[in-house]
């Protein structure tokens, strides 16, 4: 006699073997980005904020997910049609279970605000137990100018820039294990300055200066980009991001400093905070 398989097993068996041969073939590279879903490898201090906040909600979702699917399934099985003229039990106002999946989504959504504030709580905050390198970025289309504002570092002497055009993409030096205070401003549009690496990204707006910390925490060479659709030639806002030694990062500023058209500060117009008034039209009413 050949023992028939329930379907909520064979299910579960393919499930399975289907995840076991997909992960088979994945490189440990792979695998590592698949246990941060998705993320890139975190090159910064205040990266953990976000990536257990991005995990942490992956996870939460598949909980509910598996949970909702499962009951689906069961429910498919548990009450499917057995005989040809059997018709299902019908069921209405059922207070308990319609209080539970209404109250049961306000309860996820209060749990991830929560902890989305402590995440951006986190990110946000500014170093005061380290002296900072200030770099004063300004957006602009369709590219980036980067101002390291070192005139009161003896190794340096000056402030430096560099200045991306549509067909240069800058570079930006940093170092390592050193405090980074990037203050940000446009000369146009709103853009906004993301190194995914980073876990960071914030809206460069024009006539308002944002600013963060961060401490870039592990050598390497990352991307930047633009993540605010800004225009025509946005995707050309790139940029790339060099991780470096202390030693390393001086001496790159000291060949632009080498250069008399990278030193002094390029700063961007000024943005009035109010909206202009317009004259009256005769005979409108004030």
């Amino acid at each position: 006699m050949v023992r028939q398989l329930h379907p909520l097993r064979l299910l579960l068996a393919g499930s399975v073997l289907g995840a076991t041969l997909a992960l088979s073939g994945c490189s440990a590279e792979t695998a590592a980005q698949w246990g941060r879903f998705g993320l890139p490898e975190a090159a910064s201090d205040r990266a953990p904020f976000v990536g257990n906040l991005w995990v942490g909600a992956w996870i939460a979702s598949l909980v509910v997910g598996v949970f909702v699917w499962g009951l689906i399934v069961w429910v498919m099985i548990r009450y499917r049609k057995r005989q040809p003229d059997e018709q299902p039990r019908q069921t209405r106002y059922n207070l308990p279970l319609e209080l539970l999946y209404t109250l049961v989504p306000f309860l996820i959504i209060g749990v991830l605000f929560f902890y989305t504030v402590q995440a951006q709580n986190g990110v946000l905050a500014k170093e005061t137990t380290r002296p900072v390198t200030t770099i004063n970025v300004i957006g602009q289309k369709w590219s980036w100018t980067f101002n390291y504002m070192e005139a009161s570092n003896p190794a340096v002497g000056a402030v430096v820039h560099e200045a991306g055009t549509i067909d240069k993409i800058p570079d930006l030096y940093l170092p390592v294990n050193k405090p980074v205070r990037f203050n940000l401003a446009s000369a146009d549009v709103i853009h906004s300055f993301w190194v995914p690496a980073f876990y960071f990204k914030l809206d460069v707006i024009p006539g308002r200066q944002n600013s963060f910390d961060i401490t870039p925490d592990k050598v390497g060479v990352y991307s930047g980009k633009c993540a605010e659709l800004c225009g025509t030639y946005h995707a050309a806002m790139l940029f790339t991001v060099h991780v470096v030694p202390e030693q390393e990062y001086i001496a790159y500023l000291k060949s632009l400093k080498a250069n008399p058209n990278n030193v002094g500060e390029v700063t961007p117009p000024e943005y009035p905070n109010v909206v202009p008034t317009v004259p009256a039209v005769e005979g409108e009413k004030k």
